[in-house]
C-alpha cells in the first residue's frame, strides 16, 4: 500500500494526462487516448515500474523498429504474441454462428501475388506435399458469390514464406477468383507447423518467459466480394500435435478445423494432374461471408 501522498500525486498526473486531451476534436480519437493513458498508468502502478524496467521496455520497442523493414513486420508478431492481434479481431468480428470465423492477419502478406486460374497451383516451386483445396464461397442466405476474390499465402514445408527466402521469388501464393456457382480450387501445399521469426526481440521475450514461437499447422485466406465483409482467415490442419500443444498466436478456432486427407501415391488427381508418383492431400473448406454492413 502505497502512502496515501504518493497515491495523490500519481492520481493528479493522470489526471493532469487526461485533460491534455480533452480538447481533441476528434471524438474517438480523445476516447483512444483517454483511455490508453488510464490503462497505461494503471499498468505503470499496478507493476510499480522502475526506471530500468521503462528503459528496457523502450530498448525493446526500439528494437522491433529497428529489424522492421518491408519484409517483416516484427511490431504484428508483438502485437500477435500477445493476443493484440486475436483480440482486436475478436471485438471486430460480432460471434455469429452462421459466418465462416476471422483470425489473425499475420505478417508474412504481400500485396499484388500472382493471379492463377480455377485449379492452379499457388505453390511456385516451393517445397511440400501437393494438397489440392476446394470450397465454395457464399453469404449468409447461402446463395453463391461469383467473382469472389480468394487470396492464399502459406508457408513451405520447412517453415519459410517467400519472403524469408532471402531473393525475388514469389512462392506460396497467389489469388484466384470464384466461378459462377461461387466455388473455388486450387493446388498448394500441406500446411506444417513452423516457427514464427524469433531472432528479434520478439523471439528473446519468448524464450526469457519460456513460450514456444510454433504457430499450429495452417493455410492463410482472404476472401473480397462487393458488398460483402472482407474475412481474414485461416484453415488449420486436423490432427496436428500443435493444435494441442499451443498456438503461439492464439489464432485456432474449432470451426477452422479441417481434414487434410492424405492420398496414396498414384491416386487419381481431381484434375488429372501428373505428381510423379507422389502421395498427396486433399481438403475442403467453404466460406460464408457477412454483409457488408455486418
Amino acid at each position: 500500500m502505497t502512502h496515501d501522498a504518493q497515491q495523490l500525486a500519481e492520481e493528479s498526473l493522470t489526471r493532469r494526462v487526461l485533460a491534455s486531451f480533452a480538447g481533441t476534436p476528434d471524438d474517438r480519437l480523445r476516447e483512444v487516448m483517454q483511455s490508453l493513458v488510464t490503462h497505461l498508468h494503471a499498468f505503470i502502478r499496478d507493476v510499480r515500474l522502475t526506471e530500468a524496467e521503462w528503459q528496457a521496455g523502450i530498448d525493446f520497442l526500439t528494437g522491433c523498429g529497428h529489424i522492421t523493414d518491408d519484409r517483416r513486420q516484427e511490431f504484428i508478431l508483438l502485437s500477435d504474441v500477445l493476443g493484440a492481434s486475436m483480440q482486436t479481431i475478436t471485438v471486430a468480428n460480432p460471434v455469429d454462428g452462421r459466418i465462416t470465423e476471422s483470425t489473425v492477419f499475420g505478417p508474412f502478406f504481400v500485396e499484388d501475388s500472382p493471379r492463377i486460374p480455377l485449379g492452379g497451383d499457388i505453390a511456385g516451386g516451393a517445397p511440400g506435399q501437393p494438397c489440392w483445396v476446394q470450397g465454395r464461397v457464399t453469404d449468409v442466405a447461402g446463395n453463391p458469390v461469383p467473382g469472389a476474390r480468394v487470396e492464399v499465402w502459406e508457408a513451405d514445408e520447412d517453415g519459410f514464406y517467400d519472403v524469408q527466402y532471402g531473393d525475388e521469388r514469389v512462392a506460396g501464393r497467389a489469388h484466384l477468383f470464384t466461378d459462377d456457382d461461387g466455388r473455388y480450387r486450387f493446388w498448394g501445399l500441406t500446411p506444417t507447423p513452423y516457427p514464427i521469426p524469433h531472432d528479434g526481440p520478439v523471439g528473446r521475450m519468448l524464450a526469457a518467459v519460456n513460450r514456444s514461437p510454433v504457430r499450429a499447422a495452417h493455410l492463410h485466406f482472404m476472401v473480397t466480394a462487393p458488398g460483402l465483409r472482407t474475412l481474414v482467415t485461416h484453415i488449420f490442419v486436423e490432427g496436428d500435435p500443435q493444435l494441442a500443444a499451443g498456438d503461439s498466436v492464439f489464432g485456432v478456432k474449432d470451426s477452422l478445423i479441417s481434414a487434410f486427407d492424405v492420398q496414396p501415391a498414384g491416386t487419381p488427381t481431381p484434375d488429372g494432374r501428373d505428381l510423379g508418383g507422389r502421395d498427396w492431400a486433399r481438403a475442403e473448406f467453404d466460406i460464408v461471408l457477412a454483409p457488408a454492413d455486418a
